[in-house]
């Protein structure tokens, strides 16, 4: 059984390095389109079985089960990796046999990414997709789900590719733009509304003005 997991934290100071150019309360806001985004996208993949989130913000919860999607439940939140190993636990608990691990903070995410890693699951026991600089780890499939632990954080995707390798597992690097594009920094946000691709988050920074303030913060 695939599982879809999408780790979520409290969002009432997301996007701390955004601080420059948008208001906490903008950033919250980005935050939370970019989650309602994201399991619009999880809502319309083909090939995940069950799609969860894990989490411990009540918001969070009450708009995964609109979506009847699965909510894991965590008792405390100590980094993204530890929420992840969690949840692929729990996961494995109900049944799956590989756990997609995907972040909210993809603007351009589509249901048609999401199923394009759970393909190449057929053929790899790790799917990875790297972030943009080729540093960070955007998406991560692992079979069975326990298969090794996370490393989230600076250098994740060679902390993975060694883990991979380590468990004499056969991975695949799959180079998926829109996932590869995450929100992070403002040169992030540039990069959103410079690719000119119709998008609800792109919308919405076009709608704060956020070009402009990129501009004027010489971004």
């Amino acid at each position: 059984m695939r599982y879809l997991l999408i780790p979520v934290k409290d969002l009432t100071r997301a996007k701390q390095r955004l601080a420059e150019v948008m208001s906490q309360e903008e950033r919250t806001a980005l935050a939370w389109a970019m989650l309602e985004n994201a399991l619009a996208a999880a809502a319309q993949s083909r090939r995940a079985d069950r799609i969860a989130i894990v989490t411990l913000y009540p918001p969070a919860v009450a708009l995964a089960e609109r979506y009847g999607m699965e909510v894991i439940l965590e008792t405390e939140q100590i980094s993204e990796s530890a929420s992840v190993d969690f949840g692929a636990r729990e996961a494995m608990k109900r049944g799956a046999t590989a756990v997609l691990r995907l972040p909210i903070d993809l603007p351009s995410i589509t249901a048609a990414d999401i199923d394009e890693v759970f393909a190449a699951a057929n053929e790899a026991a790790v799917v990875l997709v790297p972030s943009r600089d080729g540093t960070g780890t955007n998406a991560i499939l692992r079979s069975p789900p326990d298969l090794f632990p996370s490393h989230f954080g600076a250098g994740s995707f060679r902390k993975h590719l060694r883990e991979a390798e380590l468990a004499q597992a056969a991975c695949r690097v799959l180079d998926l733009p829109r996932i590869a594009l995450d929100i992070d920094e403002p040169q992030d946000l540039r990069e959103l509304l410079e690719r000119g691709t119709d998008s609800p988050i792109r919308e919405f920074l076009m709608n704060l003005g956020v070009e402009e303030r990129l501009r004027s913060a010489g971004w």
